[in-house]
């Protein structure tokens, strides 16, 4: 817009205070108390600049949260409970393949079990004995049963409002999945690469590819 009447009504808003205010050494302008606000500020302080830096972070953590919620409104249990039940029902869909894939459904069923692990090992209880509790719990239909790392112990991870947003969830399996797919075909590319073989000619040594 070039010209002030150049402005329609239906592209102007409504608000029930504009004024500018002084935050710090800084002058700001505050609109408030708008009807429908399609945007909002949120007005970080702090003492120090670390500070605001680990409340803007938090924040960005928060709203993420919430977006993804917004995105598909599900949520799971942590605590590794996911990766549990992911891992009991893998191996139960092992047993019934007749083939060598059987062995890759079961690696991948022990891999998603190293969540759980890792957090009993953080917790400071034993990774074994906390594996086989889970996997009793499970094996009961206790589908939400994880690792409670502050009370040190195996429990329903939904009661203490341990939750995740169900898409963080399987974005992170997907990608860790497709990792170790990348990782396996470069090693089929460097098995299948052909061998040196070393030949004198002339008193020099010289290196072909066949």
């Amino acid at each position: 817009v070039t010209k002030v009447e150049d402005i329609s009504p239906d592209a102007l808003g409504t608000a029930k205070l504009v004024e500018e205010r002084k935050v710090a050494d800084e002058k700001m302008v505050f609109v408030e108390g708008c009807p429908n606000p399609k945007a909002v500020t949120i007005l970080i302080r702090g003492g120090a600049e670390h500070i605001v830096d680990e409340a803007e972070r938090s924040v960005h953590d928060a709203l993420c949260v919430i977006r993804n919620i917004m995105r598909e409104p599900k949520i799971v249990a942590g605590g590794g409970a996911v990766e549990i039940e992911l891992a009991m029902r893998l191996r139960e869909y092992a047993r019934k393949l007749p083939s060598k894939e059987q062995l890759a459904v079961m690696k991948y069923a022990e891999a998603l079990e190293t969540i759980p692990s890792i957090l009993a090992q953080t917790a400071g209880l034993e990774p074994v004995d906390v594996l086989a509790e889970l996997r009793k719990k499970h094996s009961a239909g206790e589908k939400w049963a994880g690792v409670d790392v502050i009370g040190g112990k195996v429990t329903d991870m939904m009661k203490l409002n341990v939750i995740e947003p169900a898409l963080v969830k399987k974005q992170v399996i997907k990608s860790a999945t497709e990792a170790a797919v990348m990782i396996l075909r470069i090693d089929d590319i460097i098995a299948a690469a052909p061998p040196k073989e070393k030949e004198k000619k002339g008193g020099k040594e010289e290196t072909s590819f066949d």
